[in-house]
């Protein structure tokens, strides 16, 4: 194996690693599952972590029936990806549409005219 495959290695285990952790501590400190943000970030999240645990199974498995399970698992896994991504698109337009019938109030951080005395 040269550098080049060992850094995707190396990077791509930390990708999977830092997903699993960020899905543990979400789980255990936040309630993701009540909100359709909470679902998209921990099945976001999740799907990336599965893509780096893909790199790192399929070179350890490079040939064969488990190879081919793999590749296939892989397709389906972009599949999904491509859908949150999809997912992520209307819920940034649906939250622009939402911010432009607000626009009409001033933001709360931002100071209107003084109060008359």
């Amino acid at each position: 194996m040269n550098w080049a495959q060992m850094a995707n290695l190396a990077a791509s285990g930390l990708v999977a690693l830092a997903s699993l952790v960020f899905a543990i501590a979400y789980h255990l400190h936040a309630p993701w599952w009540s909100t359709e943000v909470g679902r998209h970030l921990m099945t976001f999240t999740l799907a990336i972590g599965a893509l780096g645990a893909y790199t790192i199974a399929i070179t350890i498995w490079p040939d064969g029936t488990a190879a081919s399970v793999l590749r296939a698992a892989r397709t389906v896994l972009m599949l999904v990806i491509a859908a949150l991504v999809v997912q992520r698109i209307h819920m940034v337009l649906r939250a622009q549409h939402r911010g432009a019938l607000l626009g009409a109030r001033p933001p709360h951080d931002q100071p209107g005219p003084p109060p008359s005395a």
